[in-house]
């Protein structure tokens, strides 16, 4: 395993993204305390993302709205907008990319790149010319943190140490120094229940876990993580493990006046055609569908199996049987605040095998043709003018084009 003796990784955060987007976008929001929420017409959610100037009063990102007021009682409440964030997000990488190849995208608004020579000798000079071309021709609102270091993970702990609008370099002959100053939540991958296990074993500090052995980390974590990540707190050249697609599916809070039994399903089939959708793009089939329905006082989920399809057809009988499940074990009444599908147990469809039990080929092949035809007419007028069943998206917009941390959606998601 190598250990590099210099700064190779440089990681790219960007401060208050969403926040700083919408303020570089409408001039009206510029240098005030800005607060980016699900929809506009509730008090009953949270601030998703806000900007310096709100968080120099306390608020943070996942706090009640009511709780942000109370801090910030001034606070401008934006409803959300994916489709500005996703292309703000190609127009950063493109302009990042003049500059310095991007080595991977770990989120909207996370980067990270490998260093050429010349730029592990001059990393202020990297990371100026990087922040000026983002200046000068996206605005000076957007601005973003960047850390370099012997690799990945502790290029992306110094990018936190000085923001916004900072550089921090931590080279291999200062270790562990810098890094002993920082609490162990600020490790990605441990949360409060792995601090608990963590300090269940003694290690409560940074300190502490520097000074531990790989395989006891790797007995805490019970799997190979934790050796791993005590490389890569050593300084060592760990390359994150390839991922494999395990399910695609979509979430929803619904706003108020969706929350009824009827609304949650007709927001639960739109969730899952674009679900479908973005499965049938990357060439899956799926034989199991989950759908989960979360209300304030109790919750319901269930799955059923499908015959290894992919065609929306298939996938809204399996949501009509789920749906009939969820009638006969809720009340009426039920209001419905979050939902969600997720389609499962993935085919590639070069590996697709059909279940010898079910005959239904020759109109599963139909069914088939009739959703290309019907994808191939959206992609035509880039939005949704043919789908099966009515489409009536929730006040908000945006279903099935969240941004989450592990996907920037595409064009399509927002069709």
């Amino acid at each position: 395993m190598r250990k590099p003796e210099t700064i190779e990784r440089l990681y790219l955060d960007f401060d208050g993204f969403f926040a700083s987007v919408e303020q570089q976008a409408r001039p009206e929001l510029r240098g005030k305390p800005v607060g980016v929420v699900p929809f506009s017409s509730t008090s009953h959610t949270c601030v998703i993302a806000c900007s310096k100037e709100a968080k120099k009063h306390g608020v943070k990102n996942v706090m009640p709205v009511s709780e942000a007021k109370q801090k910030c009682p001034n606070i401008v409440l934006v409803p959300q907008s994916p489709d500005l964030y996703r292309r703000a997000h190609c127009a950063f990488l493109s302009e990042i990319s003049a500059v310095i190849p991007v080595d991977a995208i770990k989120s909207i608004d996370e980067l990270t790149c490998k260093l050429e020579p010349i730029d592990q000798r001059a990393p202020h000079e990297l990371a100026q010319r990087i922040k000026s071309r983002i200046r000068e021709n996206i605005g000076p609102y957007i601005t973003c943190s960047i850390g370099f270091a012997a690799n990945r993970l502790l290029a992306k702990m110094a990018c936190k140490i000085n923001k916004p609008d900072g550089v921090t370099i931590w080279c291999p002959e200062d270790m562990p120094t810098p890094l002993i100053k920082i609490p162990l939540s600020d490790i990605s991958g441990i949360g409060r229940r792995m601090e608990y296990r963590l300090q269940r074993a003694g290690i409560f500090t940074m300190s502490d876990l520097w000074n531990s052995e790989p395989k006891h980390l790797r007995k805490i974590w019970k799997n190979v993580t934790g050796e791993r990540l005590w490389y890569a707190l050593h300084g060592y050249d760990i390359q994150a493990s390839p991922s494999h697609r395990g399910m695609f599916g979509h979430g929803r809070v619904l706003p108020p006046n969706w929350r009824g039994m009827e609304h949650a399903r007709e927001c639960s089939r739109l969730l899952l055609i674009k679900s479908a959708r973005r499965m049938r793009r990357s060439g899956f089939y799926a034989s199991r569908l989950w759908l989960w329905l979360s209300a304030r006082n109790t919750g319901w989920s269930e799955s059923v199996r499908l015959p290894i399809v992919h065609d929306d057809q298939a996938c809204l009988s399996g949501l009509e049987s789920l749906w009939k499940r969820a009638r006969q074990e809720l009340l009426p009444e039920t209001k419905i605040i979050r939902l969600g599908v997720t389609l499962l147990d993935l085919s590639p469809a070069t590996e697709r095998q059909l279940d010898m039990l079910v005959n239904d080929d020759s109109t599963r092949k139909r069914w088939e043709n009739i959703t290309t035809a019907i994808d191939a007419l959206n992609a035509k007028y880039g939005k949704t003018v043919v789908s099966l069943g009515p489409w009536t998206p929730p006040e908000g917009g945006y279903a099935g084009g969240k941004i989450s941390y592990t996907r920037i959606p595409k064009a399509e998601d927002f069709w």
